[in-house]
């Protein structure tokens, strides 16, 4: 870590301080008798024993049958939540780490995490059993969401209320996690638009499979038991169905039995019903050292005389093919067809490159991602989510301890993986006016010491900016930090949401390291902004400290409080002295 500390202003001085917790939220009341166990009233668990009929040729159970599985487990969980039927409407990435074997347990549990008007975002976790060892595994973790649907009135579903860390936690990073789905297709145009993808087309084609060859089409009829007490086809017997024929694609291109690892996010465009014939195409887009990209389309038809297709969905799954040790496998490359087929080609590699991006930033634990993360167009939308996911987790956090409280302005320490420091006040001024002043990282110098100037980078969209700011050295130190900082602004999803202004340091190739400045970082900062009433807002700012900054407060405990209470009075007094400023380019956030 480079030598600094901090997350500038707060960030730099205070580059660690996030302290404060829902303490001061209204809990609800105990959900539970004395001496009971809690459980999610829409949690729902299913366990099924592995048999021959459910695997493949490995005596593995089929991700087919595990996707059907899960599909039916999240289905109830939402049917409970909603009292009424449920659709699914899209499933994100899934990742298998573990393979099932046959006589083993498949232990599914799905909960409901955020209901939004008509549809759920519903978390599930998938763990194997062997009952001989009593050992378990994680075999993966997936978000569907379903869609509530009655057929004489609108549905209006009712909000889950969180009670426990991990469901406040999952509650407030949903909304976070639905707005990155709405840009998922818009964010592989971007890609493909403005950045150069290798697609190493012009190599040797003499050893190359023609794509032609993986290509797969099989027809589908849907009876009774592959539906819905409504009629509507299970959206986990689609997935089944896609899984079938994107493996016989795959085994083409590798005259091997190949293993699913990885499915992409995907949307079920429409409904299919019974009586529909399904159509399921498959071909292999794209094949890298290890693995290989098959893409599958299902489209609809009623009678053989229809003309017109429905297009029901398309996913995108990735296979290898693993040794006896279990051990990836090199693939033959392929050779697309020119126009579509290249085109396939091409996106397959800006899908890879994002879906690393993705699962680095996402699925991984905190403490396993580096302070400062590279910005480019491919990540910049699970970075930005990573940013604001990462401050609603620390803000979760149920085991803040209170340090200090001096004239109505309190300060919590959290001391866990990392130290974290959270500082909350209440002010009298609107809460969307506290945002669009907190969010303007260019007036912070004007209340905070700790920022001695800061430029505007790029203004990425509305609710994101990256900034390059310049602080005071901390003591000890001849030269000035800089930081170049991610600022991610949110407005509330729902009633009861806070305004969001999260910050995290990025690396840019335009701002560089420089032997004028010590570049300091900060991990996760940033506000939380609650309406308290009219004009009434709770200011409440978080810290994770990096490990530059322990050195300081090492050193400088007995000024910290003060330090703290200092600058965030400085901002209290900027608060109601702009409170009636209008900022127009800023009230738009």
């Amino acid at each position: 870590m480079k030598g600094g500390t901090s997350s500038l202003g707060f960030a730099s001085m205070f580059s660690s301080r996030t302290s404060r917790k829902s303490i001061s939220h209204p809990e609800h009341g105990d959900a539970m008798a004395e001496g009971e166990e809690y459980r999610n009233p829409t949690e729902v668990q299913m366990s099924q024993l592995v048999l021959p009929c459910h695997t493949n040729h490995r005596g593995e159970l089929s991700i087919g049958q595990l996707l059907k599985w899960i599909d039916t487990t999240a289905c109830l969980s939402a049917e409970r939540h909603a009292g009424c039927p449920c659709v699914t409407a899209s499933m994100d990435d899934i990742y298998f780490d573990h393979t099932i074997s046959v006589g083993q347990v498949v232990n599914i549990k799905a909960k409901v995490n955020r209901a939004f008007n008509s549809s759920m975002e519903v978390g599930i976790q998938v763990v194997s059993e062997d009952l001989c060892s009593e050992k378990q595994w994680s075999v993966c973790k997936a978000l569907a969401t379903f869609v509530a649907h009655r057929e004489l009135s609108k549905v209006k579903l009712k909000q889950v209320i969180p009670l426990t860390e991990e469901e406040k936690t999952e509650h407030g990073v949903a909304a976070e996690r639905r707005r990155m789905r709405l840009v998922y297709a818009d964010t592989i145009k971007d890609l493909l638009t403005h950045c150069a993808i290798q697609d190493d087309l012009d190599k040797d084609s003499s050893n190359m499979v023609p794509a032609e060859k993986t290509r797969v089409e099989s027809v589908e009829l849907v009876l009774p038991p592959h539906a819905n007490h409504q009629g509507n086809t299970f959206g986990g017997q689609i997935m089944a169905w896609m899984e079938n024929v994107a493996t016989i694609a795959a085994s083409r291109l590798c005259h091997a039995h190949p293993t699913l690892k990885a499915i992409e996010m995907f949307h079920f465009r429409g409904p299919s019903q019974v009586g529909d014939r399904l159509v399921l195409k498959a071909i292999v887009n794209n094949a890298f050292k290890h693995s290989m990209e098959v893409g599958v389309c299902v489209e609809a038809y009623r009678q053989e005389a229809e003309t017109q297709r429905r297009h029901i969905n398309s996913a995108f799954m990735t296979f290898v093919v693993l040794d006896k040790d279990d051990q990836p496998q090199k693939l033959p490359w392929i050779r697309p067809q020119p126009g579509e087929g290249e085109r396939r080609y091409r996106e397959a590699s800006a899908r890879k490159k994002i879906r690393l991006d993705r699962k680095y930033l996402v699925s991984c634990k905190q403490a396993e991602v580096a302070l400062s993360v590279p910005w480019d167009p491919s990540n910049q939308v699970y970075l930005s989510y990573y940013n604001v996911s990462s401050l609603k987790t620390l803000m979760a956090k149920d085991n803040w301890v209170l340090s200090v409280e001096i004239d109505e302005v309190s300060l919590y320490i959290l001391e866990e993986e990392f130290l974290s420091f959270h500082l909350e006040m209440v002010v009298h001024v609107d809460a969307a006016q506290v945002f669009t002043l907190l969010s303007d990282l260019l007036r912070r110098p004007e209340w905070d010491k700790h920022y001695r100037s800061v430029e505007l980078v790029q203004q990425v969209d509305e609710d994101d900016a990256i900034y390059h700011v310049i602080s005071p050295a901390l003591s000890g130190n001849t030269k000035p930090q800089d930081f170049v900082i991610l600022a991610s602004r949110r407005k509330p999803c729902d009633n009861g949401d806070p305004y969001v202004i999260a910050l995290r340091s990025v690396t840019l190739p335009t701002h560089r390291e420089t032997p004028e400045y010590q570049r300091g970082e900060t991990l996760c900062s940033g506000f939380c902004l609650w309406r308290e009433g009219d004009q009434l807002t709770k200011v409440s700012y978080y810290n994770q400290a990096t490990p530059g900054f322990l050195n300081y407060v090492t050193t400088n405990v007995a000024g910290l409080s003060t330090e703290f209470y200092n600058t965030f009075k400085a901002c209290e007094s900027f608060l109601l002295e702009n409170r009636n400023d209008l900022a127009p380019s800023l009230q738009t956030l």
